[in-house]
Parts: C-alpha cells; sequence; structure tokens
C-alpha cells in the first residue's frame, strides 16, 4: 500500500512526487507512466522557454506560480548543475493598432513587477537587429531550459530518496475503498492511500475513472512549428514573440532560440484529431468523436472563428505561414524554414464554451487532479507540486 500514487509521468507529476519525497521523506511513494519513458509527451515536445508571467492576470494560480516557479525552477538547475540561459525576450508590436495593448501588457508587467522595459525600434535593432516593430517590451525574467532534463533530475531524486516510478503502467480502473484506493492497470493492480491525477492530455479521463464530475474536457491542439535553417540561425539572437490576441487564448507563431542552438518558429494552433497527435495525419477514433461531439468545442469555435480560421489556413499553407513570421523578421524566406517536430496542448474546454485559462486543481476526499496545466506548467511545475502538497494531508492522516 502507497500512500501516494501520482499518475502521469510528465514535468508536472514528477515535481509533484518530488515536493512530496521532499515534505513526507517517510511517505511511500510511487510515480506511474503508461509510456515506455518519462517526459514523453507535453514536456518532452515543450519548447523550453522559462515564462516570466507577464501574460498572465493578477491574482491567477497562472501569474502566481509561474513567477514563484521561474525562482525555484532556476535554483533546481544550480544545484542539479542543468545548464539554462536568462537570454530575455521582446515582446513587439509591429502595427499601430497594437501599441494600446502592448502598454496594456507593459502595466501588467509592472504590477507583477518583473524586470522589463519599454523601448523604441532602435533600441529593439540593438537588441534583435533583424527583428521588425515600431515598439516593444523587453523582459529580462524569460530563459530556456531543457525540460526533459529537469523532469529526468527530479526523478533520479524520487527514486534516490526512496520513491518508485513504474513505466508502461497505464491506468485502466480506479476503484475507491473505505481504506483507500484500488488502482487497476494494464500490468498490475496498485493499492493507494491516496491520488494524484497529474496525466495531462488524459486527465479528464482518469478523473472519470474515479467517478468525479468535472464539466470539462480535454480537447488536443497541435502546435505546429518550422525550424530555422543553420546558416539562418543568426536572424534570432534571444526569444521573439507578438502581441497576443487579448480574445484569442494563444500567443501566436513566435521565434524561440532552443538550448541546443536550434530555433523554433510557431506554434501554429489546431485541433488534433487525436489526443497525442503530432502529426496532421494522426487520427483515433474515440479521441476525434468525443472532441467534434463536445457542445463546449463548437461554442469555442463560433467565439473564434476568424482567428481559428487563419489558424487552419496558416497550417495548410507555408507560405501563409512564412508571412506571419515576416511580420516579426521581414527578410524570412520559405527557404529559410524546414520542418520541425510538433507539440500537443490539453487544453480544457468547459461544456458551455469557455477554454479554462487559469490552472484547474480539484480536490476529492482520497485524490487530487490537475485538470488543466497547459503552458506556463513546465516553468512553474515545482510551486505547482509545492501547491498541491499543501491541499493533501499528511501520510499519518489519511
Amino acid at each position: 500500500m502507497y500512500d501516494y500514487v501520482i499518475i502521469g509521468g510528465g514535468i508536472v507529476g514528477l515535481s509533484t512526487g518530488y515536493a512530496l519525497i521532499q515534505k513526507y521523506p517517510q511517505a511511500k511513494i510511487a510515480v506511474i507512466e503508461k509510456e515506455n519513458t518519462l517526459a514523453f509527451h507535453q514536456t518532452g515536445h515543450n519548447s523550453g522557454v522559462i515564462h516570466s508571467g507577464i501574460y498572465y492576470k493578477p491574482g491567477s494560480l497562472k501569474a502566481k506560480l509561474s513567477k514563484e516557479g521561474g525562482d525555484l525552477l532556476r535554483a533546481f538547475c544550480n544545484e542539479n548543475e542543468i545548464p539554462y540561459e536568462m537570454c530575455g525576450k521582446v515582446i513587439v508590436a509591429t502595427e499601430k493598432q497594437e501599441l494600446p495593448l502592448l502598454e496594456n501588457l507593459y502595466k501588467r508587467g509592472l504590477e507583477h513587477q518583473l524586470n522589463i522595459s519599454l523601448i523604441d525600434s532602435s533600441q529593439l535593432a540593438e537588441i534583435e537587429p533583424h527583428a521588425y516593430g515600431l515598439q516593444a517590451i523587453q523582459v529580462m525574467d524569460a530563459g530556456i531550459v531543457q525540460y526533459k532534463r529537469v523532469a529526468e533530475a527530479m526523478a533520479k531524486i524520487i527514486q534516490e530518496k526512496g520513491g518508485t516510478i513504474l513505466l508502461r503502467t497505464k491506468v485502466e480502473k480506479i476503484v475507491e475503498g473505505s481504506a483507500g484506493l484500488e488502482i487497476v492497470c494494464n500490468n498490475n493492480t496498485i493499492r493507494s492511500k491516496y491520488l494524484i491525477n497529474c496525466a495531462g492530455l488524459h486527465s479528464d479521463r482518469i478523473a472519470s475513472l474515479q467517478g468525479l464530475k468535472t464539466n470539462m474536457k480535454i480537447v488536443p491542439f497541435r502546435g505546429e512549428y518550422y525550424e530555422l535553417k543553420p546558416e539562418k540561425h543568426h536572424l534570432v539572437k534571444h526569444l521573439i514573440y507578438p502581441v497576443p490576441n487579448p480574445n484569442f487564448p494563444f500567443l501566436g507563431v513566435h521565434f524561440t532560440r532552443m538550448m541546443d542552438g536550434h530555433v523554433h518558429a510557431g506554434p501554429n494552433a489546431v485541433l488534433s484529431f487525436k489526443r497525442e497527435g503530432y502529426r496532421k495525419t494522426d487520427f483515433h477514433l474515440r479521441d476525434f468523436a468525443e472532441a467534434v461531439t463536445y457542445p463546449g468545442l463548437w461554442k469555442v469555435a463560433s467565439q473564434n472563428l476568424g482567428e481559428g480560421l487563419k489558424e487552419i489556413v496558416r497550417s495548410l499553407s507555408k507560405k501563409v505561414f512564412v508571412q506571419s513570421l515576416q511580420r516579426l523578421i521581414p527578410e524570412i524566406t520559405a527557404d529559410d524554414l524546414v520542418v520541425s517536430e510538433n507539440g500537443v496542448r490539453a487544453q480544457a474546454l468547459t461544456r458551455d464554451g469557455k477554454m479554462v485559462d487559469d490552472f484547474f486543481i480539484v480536490n476529492d476526499k482520497r485524490s487530487t487532479h490537475i485538470l488543466n496545466a497547459p503552458s506556463p506548467a513546465a516553468t512553474a511545475s515545482i510551486a505547482i507540486g509545492r501547491s498541491i502538497c499543501e491541499r493533501i494531508q499528511k501520510p499519518d492522516l489519511l
């Protein structure tokens, strides 16, 4: 019998195990993951950005935990000799109508007490010589790291401190009794006093297995990327972002320099026909049927019809994708880009057609469910793990 079982071996699940084993070193803890390796899905396909929290509403969990989590993440990397770089980013207004939005974003950053500056086009040219903009925000509290290395370090610590990690272990049924839970998996049955659901793309299904009514569903959106050819890496020095549309949940295509030197351009965001559908041709009947018959998806689609159609067109046309990138770096051409690996974002939608725009964590008597943890969850992961620890009872009280 375990004290705590965590479902999901991504960075949120591992950070939760890391936090628990630090707080309760005598507790019996297991992390179970259905894949052959840890950090296989959202963590393994992450862009690697350490987010500042500038975009998020003051008072939201995203705002609080991304700022706190960024500090904890850097400390963790220092302690475990994981390279990272606080390279900073620029958020660029390329049209006059974006200037008021940029000003509002700048005020929000000041409210969050971030290290930011409002800069003009000549100052932008000093930072990013190839970028175009009328005005920009320079954000010094942003950086890059390889989140898979962070996750692997957490897993190592969990195991060194006596925790268990079980791979190739897929949850099929959850039975709750008076003494705890039976978690029936494809290869064995695991008993635990408490369950923590960090299953990401499948978090709503795990909640349903326990009989939890959540009024939401995970709908997968594929983030499609190109990357610059090596001879064009010099066009991007740091991170270059557009001013986001406040009425659309995604940030728009941007340029991200990675720790390995690659420069990614994207993502485009389109509905995926499979929860783990990284390719345009990926299809899973159950995943597709659940998404397209869910009322919340059609309500969200109707509310964002214009932007959604732009995303679809950009997905189908490299020429249109390049035109979006040229707003930020005019000299980019289609020949400068090659197709890169895609990612899938687990986005929670409510039945009444709202995108859950904050981290969404639900507590039950013997379980905690992280039902919405998109970006900046990797940045905030250690803070999320600590927050979960604060929500649950001590092992001797379970």
